[in-house]
């Protein structure tokens, strides 16, 4: 195959041709990757939840009810914003947020990240890719790169639906933090973009796993579905209270501590210790890929 051929094999592949220009190849990564139907479907399932956790707490207000939930941040994040949506419905947005979190967030960034290196292989357009725009570095750089702006993406449709369905079916205006303190509408605009911004970056550890873990096989659905039953079974192994003493090391440990940007004053512990153990995950597993990648026999 002649670097003249390359282009052309690209272009027929279904991905547009890279020009040799700064940003051009993380542009062609970022197109790609947000116009195919899986990664719409993923952004689509993850709008739909507040959808559904706003729809749910009406109907079971409707009759003068209220929802049970206690204080404080951590495993209670959840509980303790749902029973303040009927009050405001910026707390779908936490609620939302505290909800995908574990589970639904992470998986859709497991799903990209994990077929980031090995859908290439799979569908044999690796080998275009490192001949005609990019050395394997470049490329890596670009794939973790697109990875991230995905987890940003996705957390903001989360947010940005839980907000709409908020304002739609619930009061909005000031607010009453987990302190017991009250803070203006705008000011809970911000925290709420503040906690998204949090929960975006929680995701980054996950995304440097599956990004590993993608430079392992020429399977996609291997590395998507290794990405997820890891990010389940570290889950399990976080509630296990016999094995408390290795549980803060867990990516997943601190994901819900953004729930302390949500008093007055606010609890910075936990939220760097999360920040500082994501980007720990980061940087050891993007070594890992990069160490992996570079030496890796490309055949397809």
């Amino acid at each position: 195959m002649s670097r003249a051929e390359a282009p052309a094999a690209g272009t027929a592949s279904g991905r547009a041709p890279v020009r040799r220009r700064p940003g051009g190849l993380l542009r062609s990564e970022l197109l790609t990757t947000f116009r195919r139907w899986r990664t719409l479907a993923l952004l689509g399932v993850l709008a739909a939840v507040p959808v559904l956790f706003g729809i749910a707490v009406k109907v079971e207000t409707a009759d003068g009810g209220s929802l049970g939930g206690g204080g404080g941040g951590g495993e209670e994040a959840g509980p303790a914003f749902i029973s303040q949506v009927t009050n405001n419905g910026l707390f779908l947005v936490f609620t939302a947020l505290a909800a995908t979190l574990p589970f639904f967030l992470p998986m859709a960034v497991g799903v990209i990240a994990g077929d980031a290196l090995a859908g290439e292989a799979n569908a044999g357009t690796l080998r275009y890719l490192l001949v005609a725009p990019a050395g394997r570095t470049r490329l890596l750089l670009t794939k973790y790169a697109t990875t991230l702006v995905f987890c940003l993406a996705a957390t903001l449709v989360v947010a940005l639906s839980a907000l709409a369905v908020g304002a739609a079916l619930f009061p909005m205006g000031e607010l009453t933090t987990i302190s017991g303190t009250r803070i203006g509408f705008g000011e809970g605009l911000e925290r709420a973009l503040l906690i998204a911004l949090v929960v975006a970056a929680s995701l980054v550890g996950v995304a440097a796993i599956g990004l590993f873990l993608s430079t392992l096989t020429s399977s996609g659905i291997a590395a998507m579905a290794t990405t997820v039953g890891l990010l389940i079974t570290v889950q399990i192994l976080d509630q296990i209270p016999q094995l408390h003493t290795v549980q803060p090391y867990f990516f997943s440990h601190y994901w819900l501590s953004f729930a302390d940007l949500m008093r007055e004053p606010v609890y910075w512990d936990e939220i760097t210790r999360n920040l500082g153990l994501q980007a720990v995950y980061a940087a050891v597993f993007s070594s890992a890929a990069w160490a992996r990648f570079t030496t890796k026999d490309i055949t397809a």
